[in-house]
C-alpha cells in the first residue's frame, strides 16, 4: 500500500537516496533542493516520503500559499527503480487525501506545474482532474483543480 510519511530526521537520507531517471532531471528538483525550500517555507509546507510498505520510493511537497490561498504540489518524484508501476498515481491520491484536510488553511484551489516536455506526468495530472491553467513559466505549465474536481 502507498502511504505518505513526514520527512523527519529518521528518514530524510533516504529522501537524499532517491535517484530520478536519465533525462528526468530538467523535469523535477532533487529532494534535497525541496527540503532546503521545506526549511524556509516551513510555516506553510509539509515534505512527504511516498512509501511503499517500509521502503521510501518517492518524494513529494505539499506547500500552501496564503497570498492566494492555494495548495500547491512541488517536486513529486518516484526513483527511477520504482517507475511505471503505477506508484506516482496512487501518491498523488494520498497527497489530495492530505490536502483535503486543509492543514494549513482554507483553500478550494490545488496548483502544480509540470515541464511542458514531460507528456508521462501530464497525462497523469489531468487523468486526476488537473487542467491546465494557461499560465507558463518558461518550460513549465500550470495545472489546477478546483473542489468541485477533488474526488
Amino acid at each position: 500500500m502507498v502511504e505518505l510519511r513526514k520527512i523527519t530526521e529518521d528518514n530524510f537520507i533516504d529522501a537524499f537516496n532517491l535517484k530520478l531517471a536519465s533525462g528526468q532531471e530538467c523535469f523535477v528538483s532533487h529532494p534535497i533542493r525541496s527540503l532546503a525550500q521545506a526549511y524556509v517555507y516551513r510555516d506553510q509546507c509539509q515534505p512527504f516520503g511516498i512509501y511503499e510498505d517500509d521502503k521510501m520510493i518517492g518524494y513529494v511537497m505539499v506547500i500552501y500559499d496564503y497570498d492566494i490561498p492555494e495548495y500547491d504540489i512541488w517536486h513529486m518524484m518516484i526513483d527511477e527503480s520504482m517507475q511505471g508501476r503505477g506508484y506516482g498515481s496512487k501518491a498523488l491520491d494520498r497527497v489530495m487525501e492530505y490536502i483535503k484536510t486543509k492543514p494549513f488553511g482554507e483553500s478550494d484551489r490545488v496548483a502544480l506545474t509540470c515541464n511542458k516536455n514531460n507528456p508521462i506526468a501530464r497525462r497523469l495530472y489531468e487523468n486526476k482532474g488537473f487542467t491546465a491553467t494557461g499560465v507558463e513559466y518558461e518550460d513549465e505549465i500550470e495545472m489546477s483543480m478546483t473542489a468541485a474536481g477533488m474526488v
